[in-house]
């Protein structure tokens, strides 16, 4: 485990601030965003606080991001007492509690995890490891799902058994109820997003542990999914664990399950009940929210109903990544994020700066870093799919926008300006992805001066950047791949064999796409895991 003790961190501090990696000055503004001075361009835009490129300024930002989590001081209590809603009562001792904060908070205060909180960090670190090249991403992300799948599954006699639950109920590594309904509620979407990423993880390590829960998981999903109606989805938002009483029986937040389903069908493993528990609920996700827009709930600490960006977008993505399941996935694409603009979108904030940003549900109408560059991710993406740019630049405007609510020592804010809370989820999980998801729809949002790969089809194992090589493997032998680099590269090879340049669209083999500075590396390789890219020396 990281060492995260006080003292380590500081001197970390002091070292990173020596280094230039800490933000410098910002420009002297009467505007103020988040922790910084407004920064605009020539032309009056926002740019982002940290750089006037933007693929400077996101790339200071993801690291800065990183550096925080790696260094969050750790909780100690050597009497912890059960918690629950604010009240403290006497509980069952545990010995010395030394974990990080984001194992047993929410926010820096505020006992109890978010229910999609591990799942979340899986999915950026998945990302940003691939981007950075940093071993100790991936041991966190080890980490992260060993902790929480040895705290937190429901016993085996239990009606819905070896279910993650989704929130500690104290200050203590024993996760095992709601946040809001208490002991033995569990949500089955949370548990469908967990195991989701316990299988990439799966194919980014080979640790059959991994595949061994998420497959478990997936069991009890699959045999428990039925056809659903406008007022029950396929399976229950909140169940008890234990007895099987449903005590929520709606929400749309299935894309993390669907995943699940498909990547295990995918990789052959499991049984045939996940395709029809595949179908049963993306027949049901057609049928009902793509066409009544009743997009909610995703958060466990709303009572009553709250359409939610998160549910919506997500799927809006999913859609992008699966085309051949709707012919008319543009239109189904486009009308949600529509959706999303006449539902959450939020002018009020700074008219001034011209950013339309995103709030986070309609219960709570506060814009939020990850919700808004969660939509201008889409929005980019779906440009880069359509050729439709007409979003492309407030979409940009928008990720500018989010990167003044992370601090020079990189702790990341929520924008609700009563709180400023550190969230775990929204500054971190939730958030990352979005801006090297924005990177991949259009490269040239990627720093100019660094390589890093950007996207693959496949889960990397290992990535290692070298003066003058780049050395990745890959889950798959059939994949594709695309890296920013600063010049062209001398050759490519997969596993010790030249892979030619050119070709035809789907042959194996390599292509350069010059850019102003540098250029993206596109490769497709065919019967081999392992990549090495040598880097040339000019443009």
């Amino acid at each position: 485990m990281i060492n995260r003790l006080n003292l380590a961190r500081a001197a970390a501090i002091l070292l990173l601030a020596q280094s230039g990696l800490m933000a410098q000055q910002a420009p002297a503004s009467s505007q103020r965003i988040g922790f910084h001075a407004v920064r605009r361009g020539p032309n009056g835009a926002l740019l982002p606080w940290a750089a006037a490129d933007p693929g400077a300024g996101y790339d200071k930002t993801l690291n800065l991001l990183w550096f925080y989590w790696a260094h969050v001081p750790p909780y100690w209590d050597s009497q912890p007492t059960r918690i629950s809603h604010g009240v403290s009562v006497p509980g069952r001792q545990l010995g010395a509690i030394n974990v990080p904060k984001y194992m047993l908070f929410r926010t820096l205060e505020t006992l109890g995890i978010g229910g999609d909180q591990f799942a979340m960090m899986l999915s950026s670190w998945e990302l940003y490891y691939q981007y950075s090249g940093d071993p100790a991403v991936k041991q966190n992300m080890i980490y992260l799902a060993e902790t929480y799948l040895a705290h937190s599954l429901s016993p085996d006699t239990a009606a819905w058994p070896h279910l993650p639950y989704p929130c500690n109920g104290g200050p203590t590594l024993v996760y095992d109820g709601d946040l809001m309904l208490g002991e033995n509620v569990t949500q089955p979407d949370k548990a469908g997003s967990f195991a989701a990423e316990l299988v990439t993880l799966y194919e980014m390590t080979g640790n059959e542990d991994f595949l061994r829960h998420a497959t478990g998981i997936a069991d009890v999903l699959a045999a428990r999914t039925k056809p659903g109606d406008a007022d029950h989805s396929p399976l229950p938002f909140k169940v008890d664990a234990i007895t099987g009483a449903v005590r929520s029986p709606y929400t749309t937040n299935w894309t993390g399950t669907l995943r699940l389903f498909q990547e295990l069908d995918r990789i052959h493993k499991g049984n045939k009940s996940y395709q029809q528990a595949f179908q049963t609920i993306l027949t049901w996700m057609k049928k009902y929210p793509m066409v009544n827009d009743r997009w909610g709930p995703f958060f466990e600490d709303i009572q009553g109903w709250s359409d939610t960006q998160i549910n919506a977008g997500t799927f809006a993505w999913y859609l992008m990544e699966n085309k051949s399941w709707d012919e008319n996935w543009k239109q189904d694409v486009r009308h949600i994020q529509d959706w999303v603009i006449r539902s959450m979108g939020n002018s009020s904030f700074l008219p001034s700066l011209g950013v339309l940003v995103i709030d986070e549900q309609t219960a709570y109408r506060i814009p939020g870093q990850s919700h808004t560059s969660r939509h201008a991710s889409i929005e980019l993406r779906y440009a880069a799919e359509t050729g439709d740019l007409r979003n492309k630049e407030m979409a940009i405007r928008q990720l500018n926008w989010a990167t003044y609510f992370v601090d020079d020592d990189g702790k990341s804010r929520y924008p609700d300006p009563r709180t400023y809370e550190v969230w775990w989820t929204d500054g971190y999980g939730d958030f990352v992805r979005h801006y090297l998801r924005s990177m991949a729809a259009f490269p040239e949002l990627a720093p100019a001066g660094q390589p890093h790969l950007l996207s693959s089809t496949s889960a990397v194992r290992d990535i290692r950047y070298g003066a003058r090589r780049i050395d990745f493997t890959l889950f798959d032998s059939d994949a594709s791949s695309m890296l920013r680099l600063v010049s062209k590269p001398a050759s490519v090879e997969v596993d010790g064999k030249a892979l030619p340049s050119g070709g035809n669209p789907g042959d194996a083999g390599w292509s350069w796409q010059p850019l102003g500075s540098g250029g993206i590396l596109r490769i497709h390789q065919r019967g081999g895991h392992g990549v090495s890219v040598r880097l040339g020396t000019g443009a």
